[in-house]
């Protein structure tokens, strides 16, 4: 009986990891405006991602949906040319580094290498989490 209750904790603990999992794109709306589609920033970056004005195609910034597409679409060329100079991906710090600071990729200055670490955590906190539940579903349904 005791083992039937530990296992049925254990599963509800998983779910809640799973449905919490965070991906780039979440942990990166988080961090820059705590997923507040009309934040503007100081030097009037817009949306969710804290896009800049400059760089910003034209639509409602306020929807989400454009502003993950615009994201996307900046970050694909960013990301790409990474690839090309440094032969791998980016890691989740680098990411965060290529999305506030591209020039600085390689030596990025103290407050966005901080700020980096920070998304980097929580990106890989809940990578890690979510893994854990995994592993653990796996075991259970194994036995």
């Amino acid at each position: 009986m005791r083992f039937k209750l530990a296992m049925c904790a254990l599963a509800a603990w998983g779910v809640v990891l799973s449905a919490s999992a965070m991906n780039r794109w979440e942990a990166l709306s988080m961090l820059e405006t705590g997923d507040d589609d009309s934040a503007v920033g100081r030097c009037g970056e817009i949306s969710r991602y804290q896009i800049r004005a400059e760089l910003w195609p034209g639509g409602n910034p306020q929807n989400a949906r454009a502003a993950l597409s615009v994201a996307r679409n900046i970050m694909q060329t960013r990301v790409a040319r990474f690839q090309e100079t440094h032969g791998r991906s980016p890691t989740n710090f680098e990411f965060y580094v290529l999305w506030n600071a591209p020039a600085e990729i390689d030596h990025p200055v103290p407050c966005v290498a901080e700020r980096a670490r920070r998304y980097a955590n929580l990106v890989e906190r809940e990578t890690h989490q979510a893994q854990a539940a995994a592993s653990f579903r796996k075991t259970t349904n194994a036995s």
